[in-house]
């Protein structure tokens, strides 16, 4: 039986490279079949995504040549940055006619897990920028919003700087802002200030003289009052820019609405752009396990003496980490399905979608990281000790998904999500993280 495409004839009974009746004789030959999945499960052929993975994944590629290098070496990828920055990376959310490429949060996303698998570290860097831009689209002030639409779709950055390393109170803030005549000025220092090193702008965490819990003034990482520094010190994702940065007397450029502080889903795309980057870890582990066990000749006595491609338990193995890397993804886009619905309904309130969106990316983030981690430890087992080699530097997918874990840490939201499906308790947010102290520390709850 003859099956038609439009590229080519093929003949089930005899052609072992598509599904159907395939003839023994035909297996026993090894004749790899094509990879007919998709390239991320569930989700339906879509133009407009087609078009944007063109433009982008050359660059991928590219960033993917050196990255376990990068990682090896500690070299921060500026460059890599400059070559998403020259094809507008950091435009895809604005609209299309705003001068970016109008990508839905779904293909934003997509486009996140893959250079998450050229490269965990630069989209993890991309984090603060991309819950930023999602702030913008949700600005009242046509101004306002025009002022940053603007500059995004020009190739500028936005990095953050909202976490203390110490001394504040749990939901208050050290860092503050003063007005002068008409000009707002922040003061402050911080820590976990993830893509400032490489952005234009940052977004600061500060409190306000008048007004309860954090507001947020953006300001330019340009003026000489602000001191970016290259000292986190994690045993992984090292080159996301993940340090401290201070602030003297900076003037502030735009200082968000109170209102945008309160039942924002920002901190749900914060989570989600984790989860992405832990997508393409684990679609990274499946590439070099799979590359590994093609290339192996050396196997072990306590085998069943085949070549170890053949082995059974490798291939079993392997098959366990590409069901990971297919299920975290699938996770992961179904959680930015969730949110991108609640984002365009407007019978929800506003605590309704902060809702929504918490509780997305909290089940989301309770079973990826598991998942994430599992495979990325699961990869030694089928190539035994020299694996464990420096100059495979195969751990860095273990140690950059281990770090990316501690973030938000999963084991609290498993608990959030238990409260709200028993007790119907909505998630609750700090406006800070902070030391406890006899002050309760609560402002903000």
């Amino acid at each position: 039986m003859a099956v038609e495409s439009p590229l080519h004839t093929f003949d089930i009974e005899t052609d072992p490279n598509i599904f159907g009746a395939v003839s023994l004789e035909a297996l026993a030959n090894n004749t790899p079949a094509r990879h007919l999945l998709k390239l991320t499960p569930g989700i339906p052929s879509n133009g407009h995504y087609d078009e944007l993975a063109a433009i982008f994944r050359p660059v991928f590629a590219q960033i993917a040549e050196g990255a376990s290098e990068r990682d090896a070496k500690r070299v921060l990828p500026f460059e890599q940055v400059g070559w998403l920055n020259r094809v507008r990376f950091g435009a895809l959310r604005i609209p299309a006619n705003e001068g970016g490429y109008g990508a839905s949060l779904s293909d934003l996303f997509r486009l996140l897990i893959e250079l998450a698998e050229a490269d965990s570290q630069v989209a993890h860097l991309w984090r603060s920028h991309f819950a930023f831009v999602e702030s913008v689209l949700s600005l009242k002030d046509p101004a306002v919003r025009n002022r940053w639409t603007e500059r995004v779709s020009g190739g500028q950055i936005i990095g953050n700087a909202y976490t203390e390393r110490g001394g504040n109170s749990l939901g208050s803030l050290n860092t503050s802002l003063e007005k002068r005549g008409e000009r707002w000025y922040v003061t402050g220092e911080k820590y976990y200030c993830t893509g400032t090193i490489y952005a234009d702008w940052v977004a600061v965490a500060a409190s306000h003289p008048t007004l309860a819990g954090r507001q947020i003034a953006v300001a330019s990482t340009q003026h000489s009052g602000v001191k970016i520094y290259d000292d986190w010190d994690g045993f992984g994702q090292q080159l996301t820019g993940t340090g401290s940065t201070t602030f003297h007397n900076v003037p502030v450029d735009t200082l968000l609405p109170e209102e945008q502080q309160i039942n924002d889903p920002e901190s749900a795309i914060f989570q989600l752009v984790l989860l992405a980057v832990q997508a393409g870890i684990t679609r990274a582990a499946l590439n070099d396990v799979r590359s590994a066990v093609q290339a192996r000749t050396r196997t072990f006595s306590t085998g069943t003496g085949v070549p170890v491609r053949n082995e059974p338990q490798v291939l079993q193995l392997v098959g366990e980490i590409s069901a990971s890397a297919f299920a975290v993804d699938s996770i992961v886009l179904a959680a930015v399905g969730e949110i991108e619905v609640a984002l365009a309904d407007d019978s929800l309130t506003p605590a309704e979608r902060y809702a929504v969106c918490e509780l997305a990316a909290d089940r989301a983030q309770s079973i990826v990281q598991p998942l994430a981690l599992g495979a990325t430890t699961k990869l030694f087992d089928g190539l035994g000790a020299s694996a464990t080699a420096k100059d495979c530097n195969l751990d860095r997918h273990w140690r950059n998904a281990r770090t990316v874990a501690t973030h938000n840490p999963a084991i609290y939201k498993a608990r959030i999500v238990g409260d709200y499906e028993v007790n119907g308790t909505a998630p609750q947010r700090l406006n800070a993280v902070g030391d406890l102290g006899s002050t309760g520390g609560l402002q903000g709850h």
